[in-house]
């Protein structure tokens, strides 16, 4: 079993930053891929980036030049940093990853970003 603790999220206006942290009960970080998903009201999650296990990452085109998925392996977190934030970056913000054969997510952050 794995527990994922999603941190950071608050409210910022548009052109903001926020960083997010996700922090494993467990050292999976260095040897599991990682993901951020991102849930707005009334539509499905959506992948928003992604760290293998090597270290390549991967965004979602909307997202692309603005935010920076990194990790720190010493203390089992990746983060999601979150810079010119817009309005529709709003939603809940869920920490994942996949230990065969199981998924595990977060509980979810909140991120509201005002115009």
């Amino acid at each position: 079993q794995v527990q994922l603790a999603e941190s950071g999220g608050g409210l910022v206006q548009v052109g903001g930053s926020l960083r997010l942290s996700c922090t494993a009960s467990r050292s999976i970080v260095t040897n599991n891929a990682m993901a951020w998903y991102r849930q707005h009201p009334g539509k499905q999650r959506e992948l928003v980036a992604a760290i293998s296990v090597g270290g390549s990452t991967n965004y979602a085109d909307s997202v692309k030049g603005r935010f920076t998925l990194s990790r720190d392996h010493a203390i089992n977190t990746v983060y999601l940093q979150m810079d010119s934030l817009k309005p529709e970056d709003t939603g809940v913000y869920y920490c994942y990853t996949r230990i065969r054969p199981n998924n595990y997510w977060g509980q979810g952050t909140q991120v509201i970003v005002s115009s």
